[in-house]
């Protein structure tokens, strides 16, 4: 590749010991924590469109309906990501995360408009609302994690990654307060998706709060497909894609899987998974600094598995706390382990493209994932088959190989970059 296509990384400006010094006290100042109650409300709002299959069933639509939607929104995602990173490197983190959260409230409530769910109005408003949320989140890790040091980048992540818990224990809550009773009425689901509206516009206020970052004198076109070349992050990107899928699934599917099951609420699952998420995130915030990628990763795929294992445990609503403690855990130990992860391996001036690129196999997971385990549901219960066990047993041999994979790959190892 001739060197002209991306600058080498000798060409980072190196920071002072002074400025680095500087730089590792104010990592939790002010701007961190107005990210942080922007990433919140907007998790909190995210959370309460959990109960999007109670959407999908008032409109007449089955689990397979519930896989395509949530699977074919995942587009509208992944078309962002590829302009996403560009936009981010080039007009700054705050610009498009302003733009996402208005289009999250505004695809939240165009959901008010539709009737039915075998028209093309809800596939494109979910491709809106996936866009929205893909623009949000990557925006914000995007913006925090270029304020902080290269050496904290994980434990900085991980820590903005607490307000997600947060906000996932409060928004289902909400979901259960609005969706009470067997027989669920419009209003409501207008109620909730109006709250959810709402709530993103409250992110928008703390968004607004921060400060700009440093305009660049010069903007020279960025070679995207050169730089991801150059700084291939490898198999970990098959990783980030597994983690997406079964991350997902609890958000897709949890709701139709308690219905089957008779159960009406679910907010016991996201109350425990959100609480040992947090523990696990604040009691293990270095562990990626500490011990690196690899560990932490095999640890959360072994958590991955035993929490999609554990479903099939279920009987009550109380017993939902079993998966929530294995999938909670997982979730705190491989989303900033992955992110952190394909970030070392790309200068900081590329920072925009490295995440959007790990988020945007996360999205690969679930445009996949989604509506193959939809399919598999439908599938097995025409061949009379029990249709959750035949997909969770799915869903654990694919992260048992994604694991044995990853582990076999010796070559996994990020290089350091300077920054």
């Amino acid at each position: 590749m001739p060197t002209s296509d991306v600058p080498p990384d000798s060409s980072v400006i190196r920071s002072s010991p002074n400025h680095s010094l500087a730089a590792e006290r104010t990592v939790y100042d002010s701007t961190f924590w107005f990210c942080y109650g922007a990433n919140c409300s907007l998790m909190m709002a995210v959370s309460l469109l959990f109960r999007y299959a109670d959407l999908v069933r008032f409109l007449g639509g089955s689990e397979m309906d519930l896989g395509l939607i949530v699977g074919v929104g995942m587009l509208g995602a992944l078309a962002t990501r590829v302009v996403q990173g560009i936009g981010i490197d080039r007009l700054g983190a705050k610009r498009i995360w302003t733009i996402a959260l208005l289009l999250f409230a505004s695809s939240t409530l165009a959901h008010l408009a539709i009737t039915r769910v075998n028209g093309p109005e809800i596939y494109l408003a979910r491709i809106c609302l996936t866009t929205s949320i893909a623009g949000a989140f990557g925006s914000s890790l995007t913006y925090v994690s270029l304020r902080a040091p290269q050496r904290r980048m994980a434990e900085t992540i991980g820590v903005l990654g607490t307000s997600g818990f947060i906000g996932l224990a409060l928004g289902p809550t909400l979901g259960d307060f609005f969706l009470t009773g067997e027989d669920i009425v419009w209003p409501q689901l207008a109620r909730l998706l109006i709250t959810a509206a709402a709530l993103s516009l409250v992110a928008l206020a703390f968004v607004l709060g921060i400060a700009n970052p440093p305009r660049r004198s010069r903007i020279r076109p960025i070679p995207v497909f050169a730089v991801l070349r150059r700084y291939h992050p490898g198999w970990i990107l098959l990783v980030a894609a597994a983690v997406g899928l079964v991350l997902g699934l609890p958000n897709t599917f949890l709701n139709a899987y308690a219905h089957e099951l008779g159960l009406e609420r679910i907010k016991v699952f996201f109350l425990v998974y959100a609480a040992t998420a947090l523990a696990v995130r604040i009691r293990f915030r270095q562990l990626v600094d500490r011990w690196g990628v690899l560990p932490a990763i095999q640890w959360g795929l072994g958590s991955a598995i035993l929490s999609v294992v554990s479903y099939l445990l279920v009987w009550n609503e109380w017993s939902l706390a079993v998966p929530a403690v294995f999938a909670g855990t997982a979730h705190a130990l491989l989303f900033p382990a992955v992110i952190a992860g394909g970030n070392a391996s790309f200068p900081a001036r590329y920072r925009g493209i490295s995440t959007t690129l790990m988020l945007a196999m996360f999205d690969v997971g679930n445009l996949i994932g989604q509506p193959s385990m939809g399919g598999l549901i439908e599938g097995a219960r025409h061949l009379g088959l029990p249709p959750y066990a035949v997909m969770f047993t799915t869903v654990a041999m694919v992260l048992l190989t994604v694991a044995c994979l990853y582990g076999l790959s010796s070559h996994e190892r990020p290089r350091s970059v300077s920054v």
